[in-house]
């Protein structure tokens, strides 16, 4: 039976065993590689979107602080508008609040953002034959990329103006809402801007 057993034990299969360390090669040295050595594996891509993302899955970029900043130059860039009664401009635009970002899919890309504004404005504005100094701010509700011709604004007229009469300040509501175009304009302007980042 011994015999048997040591038959056995010779003849099993060990084919990739080593029988010392000694004939194994040694392990690689990890090194880093330079901008030569990168340049020289991967050729010029054609995706979109980052090195590492060379299939073009999904990648998402926050363009918040860049579409913020931008929003608030083209909006303080409006010119004066001159009314029946005066003239009105937009002073500051202090409300600025939403999300803008760039998705790379299936490499394609495409853009999106969601915003809120609110824009202060002052005017000098004939009310009743009498010159106002009339401040306010224009209240522009959530809209989103591609939704720009449904616009819409309220227009609010500071608690300073304590003189106007209500239907006044309903008035000075409807002739400012002629910052609606101009308005308008300047966010398609951002659109296209971003389309094109």
């Amino acid at each position: 039976m011994e015999n048997g057993v040591a038959e056995k034990q010779a003849s099993s299969y060990t084919y990739w065993v080593r029988e010392s360390k000694a004939d194994a090669a040694p392990p690689p040295v990890p090194r880093k590689l330079s901008v030569e050595d990168v340049s020289k594996q991967q050729p010029l891509s054609t995706t979109l979107g980052s090195v590492w993302n060379q299939a073009g899955t999904w990648e998402e970029k926050n363009l918040n602080t860049w579409a913020s900043n931008r929003i608030k130059e083209l909006l303080a860039s409006i010119e004066p508008l001159e009314l029946s009664n005066g003239k009105a401009s937009i002073t500051d635009v202090s409300k600025c609040a939403g999300d803008a970002f760039l998705v790379t899919v299936r490499n394609k890309k495409r853009v999106g953002y969601t915003y809120e504004l609110t824009l202060k404005f002052r005017g000098e504005l004939s009310v009743r034959d009498k010159k106002e100094l009339v401040k306010g701010h224009i209240d522009i509700a959530e809209f989103s990329y591609g939704e720009l011709d449904d616009l819409q604004m309220e227009v609010k007229v500071s608690n300073e103006n304590k003189d106007l009469a209500d239907q006044d300040r309903v008035q000075i509501g409807k002739e400012l809402k002629l910052f609606l175009p101009s308005i308008r304009e300047k966010l398609f302007e951002f659109e296209q801007e971003l389309k094109d980042r």
